[in-house]
């Protein structure tokens, strides 16, 4: 048994993490957790959110894409996709950005809601307007979020950059696409992405 058990399903946001698995290259175990029993007692025990994706690794749970990716980082320091020390100020700032703000701003705009101008500050992105053209200005430019450099930062960064251009969360923005280019080439995202896509292609037949 690997030391990393990665509980997943492969329509999720278990493919960020999955990403991130492959960036690290250490062996891990995926146990593919089905909708309907997330609430069952013994997925219940591993992640009482009731909700994946959620990694054990020698025995310790972590739950959250943006907290497995930081700390598969740091723990597998090896792997070099934790932040060089003038790297760690764009790093934790778009990583957090990124799993705060922009999370928020899209999945309230998808649900029909935007703030008012006066209640804007309360949601902590003012609106997504200006959360998202953030995002955007800072990728303007760059290759990765802390430079020249790919980072674990770009993992969560860049499932939701590549996620909203595709279903259309996010505009289409220049830096967007050019960002999301840059990512899709790399050898582990399209492992990932393979892994899941079959897995997917399985489960299809069993569901209807």
């Amino acid at each position: 048994m690997a030391d990393i058990i990665f509980y997943t399903n492969p329509m999720s946001r278990g493919q960020i993490v999955r990403w991130m698995l492959e960036e690290v290259g250490q062996p891990y175990d995926s146990e593919i957790v089905d909708y309907a029993v997330m609430h069952d007692a013994a997925y219940h025990a591993i992640n009482p959110m009731m909700k994946v994706p959620a990694i054990v690794h020698h025995g310790r749970t972590v739950t959250e894409c943006a907290g497995i990716i930081a700390y598969l980082a740091d723990v597998f320091p090896e792997a070099g996709l934790g932040p060089r020390e003038e790297e760690k100020a764009d790093y934790y700032r778009w990583l957090l950005f990124a799993a705060g703000p922009i999370e928020q701003a899209v999945t309230n705009k998808a649900n029909g809601f935007d703030p008012s101008e006066e209640k804007g500050r309360m949601f902590g992105y003012g609106n997504y307007d200006l959360a998202v053209s953030t995002l955007a200005d800072h990728l303007a430019g760059r290759a990765f979020v802390c430079g020249d450099r790919f980072t674990a930062a770009d993992v969560y960064v860049g499932s939701q950059v590549l996620w909203g251009t595709q279903f259309g969360t996010l505009p289409s923005l220049q830096p967007f696409l050019d960002y999301g280019e840059r990512l899709s080439v790399r050898e582990a995202y399209q492992r990932g992405k393979g892994i899941d896509m079959q897995l997917i292609a399985e489960m299809q037949p069993a569901a209807s």
